[in-house]
């Protein structure tokens, strides 16, 4: 069954946490997101999406977390810190620029607050909250007590890559972790503290999207990162030298944009232990994501079916083959584990029989992108005219330019060819977001999904993060001005127009309540 009821028609947004205004220096889950969510429902829109809220470690990325199951301490709300009595207003009060995120600033204030919190909850105040602290402790124990340490060993060695570490704590010999775990024991209570926080505060924001008729799609990283308490905590599930060094790291073979393919540099996974463990662990991953929103993206869908292995040390991915992955082995034991899988592909990029095999054999709804639709060939999967219901259609994702900044770039030619698909005559390069919106909004898809950059028909400057670029990334953020009334009420005609309501669906079909349901 699909994550989407026959005949569904929805809408939304996708908008990272950290690119919400407040005045802290990046977005939280706190009144900025509730204040957008309230955005969300006014205007007709049934979803938000964000992009993955794990702790980030390289370059600040969401796709490169320190675990897959902990939450970003940076996006944790000083405001409900201030509401809970954990901290004082003046212990929250700092100078932040008005526009992009500044991290070398943002986050040492992020863990000044979150020590100042928690010296005064260890200290006494909230004694009413400990039993739910300790009890959070103990649920999360079977990934937190390991990232704990691993935060916790992390700032022994002053941030060092955990394979830089001395050998016995990277090869986690027992006794040198207990004792790690006495001497560390202020870091780890520390982490572990953070940790309920941002769970608390996010499942705060998750009862009141519901409670607003928005759900959340969260997103799934394929691979996990180099440097992460993922691996250091599980060596046995990826494919490691006896010093726990890659053997092989992931990326993808050379293809019309990149002549030497791309090497991401991610560990690959040993499916045969996997396997042998029921997938437990990768099971667990879903598992996590899914306490916290409705819907996963699962990035990079395609390794399922096989996953290009670069031999750790090559140059770049020319040296790389296609190794088979768990195929649908897998989602059958997350079936039985989880039930039904509420789980969007991301089939985008080199896509063959076998992972449109994989992805319709369990009724999963794929992506669309519409800049990516006008080579000229009608053909093109991303071409409206090309698509089945079982879809989530995007004007664009969050490794693409905006739309405008986008069609800024296009050569004239393809550009005459957008109008032409169009059947519109040639406009200036503030008409192409609105008109791409349209276009998913009129779309067959089942969903439809616009970068809010995209309604607010902002340029490059606001573009999320270029692929392949180093430093510079993941800085975006909205200034409350930009919030145009006027966007949000063409969005909400838009919606209607094309059915997309939820008013629209229910009144049809009854289908809320069916959704609701299977994305509970």
């Amino acid at each position: 069954m699909s994550v989407f009821p026959q005949g569904y028609r929805g809408s939304g947004m996708l908008l990272h946490v950290t690119s919400l205004p407040t005045k802290y220096g990046i977005g939280d889950v706190g009144p900025a997101a509730l204040a957008w969510i309230d955005r969300l429902r006014d205007a007709g829109q049934s979803w938000w999406q964000a992009l993955p809220l794990g702790p980030t470690g390289y370059g600040n990325s969401p796709y490169q977390p320190l675990s897959s199951f902990a939450g970003n301490e940076l996006i944790v709300s000083p405001d409900w810190l201030i509401e809970d009595g954990l901290v004082r207003r003046e212990d929250c009060e700092a100078n932040f620029g008005p526009n992009e995120i500044d991290y070398d600033v943002v986050i040492p204030y992020k863990r000044r607050l979150l020590q100042t919190a928690w010296a005064n909850f260890a200290a006494g105040a909230r004694v009413d909250l400990r039993a739910e602290y300790e009890q959070f402790r103990q649920d999360q124990s079977h990934w937190l007590d390991d990232y704990a340490l691993f935060r916790a060993l992390k700032a022994k060695f002053n941030g060092a890559y955990y394979l830089h570490w001395p050998r016995e704590f990277v090869e986690r010999v027992g006794s040198k972790l207990a004792e790690a775990r006495v001497e560390l024991t202020d870091i780890i209570d520390l982490v572990c503290f953070a940790q309920w926080i941002i769970f608390r505060q996010g499942e705060r924001l998750k009862s009141y999207a519901h409670a607003n008729d928005v759900r959340l799609i969260g997103d799934l990283p394929f691979f996990v990162s180099p440097d992460s308490a993922d691996v250091w905590a599980n060596p046995e599930f990826f494919l490691l030298t006896a010093q726990r060094r890659p053997k092989f790291v992931a990326g993808v073979p050379p293809d019309y944009f990149s002549a030497d393919g791309q090497l991401w540099g991610n560990p690959v996974y040993n499916w045969d232990a996997l396997r042998s463990a029921g997938y437990l662990w990768a099971i667990d991953r879903l598992r996590a994501l899914l306490t916290h929103v409705d819907i996963v993206r699962v990035d990079h869908f395609r390794a399922f079916a096989a996953a290009w292995h670069i031999p750790m040390g090559a140059p770049n991915a020319r040296l790389g083959q296609w190794v088979p992955g768990p195929g649908s082995d897998f989602f059958l034991a997350a079936e039985r584990e989880l039930g039904h899988l509420p789980l969007i592909a991301e089939d985008l990029g080199l896509i063959t029989a076998d992972v449109i095999q994989l992805r319709d054999s369990h009724d999963l709804p794929g992506m669309r992108v519409l800049q990516f639709a006008f080579d000229g060939n009608p053909q093109n999967p991303h071409l409206p005219q090309n698509y089945v219901s079982n879809t989530v259609a995007y004007t664009a994702t969050h490794d693409n330019n905006t739309t405008r900044g986008w069609f800024e770039a296009l050569p004239e030619q393809q550009r005459l060819a957008v109008w032409k698909y169009l059947r519109r005559t040639p406009g200036d390069s503030s008409d192409a977001a609105p008109e791409l919106i349209q276009l998913a909004w009129s779309s067959p898809a089942a969903l439809a999904i616009a970068p809010l950059q995209d309604l607010l028909n902002l340029g490059a400057g606001a573009r999320m993060n270029t692929p392949g670029q180093a430093s510079g990334n993941w800085r975006w953020r909205l200034a409350d001005d930009q919030l145009s009334p006027a966007a949000f009420a063409w969005l909400r005609d838009l919606t209607i127009k094309n059915n997309r309501h939820p008013a629209a669906y229910a009144a049809a079909a009854s289908t809320a309540p069916q959704l609701t349901e299977v994305t509970r």
